[in-house]
């Protein structure tokens, strides 16, 4: 894990319980999900979010819940690089 400052876009620093606005995302990494859930995952980009853990390479994470079609929590906790991210 990294011991330098997280930043933001704009070289803010982030930390957990901060509020980033994630303001894209790879379209490799939105591919990476299966067809039906890419929209709930490009659907991230332009929302805020509240930055509850660092994963194990130090970067920040967010996280997405929602409901399926059959009414069952899905999940899904996503680690931000500087430029995805905007400290708000």
């Amino acid at each position: 894990m990294s011991t330098s400052p997280i930043l933001d876009s704009k070289n803010q620093p982030v930390a957990i319980g901060d509020i980033v606005r994630v303001i894209t995302l790879s379209p490799k990494f939105i591919k990476s999900f299966p067809e039906d859930e890419r929209i709930l995952i490009e659907s991230m980009i332009g929302q805020f979010f509240k930055v509850v853990d660092l994963d194990e390479d130090g970067y920040p994470c967010v996280i997405r819940e929602w409901h399926d079609e059959r009414g069952q929590i899905q999940t899904h906790v996503i680690g931000l690089d500087s430029e995805e991210m905007e400290k708000v």
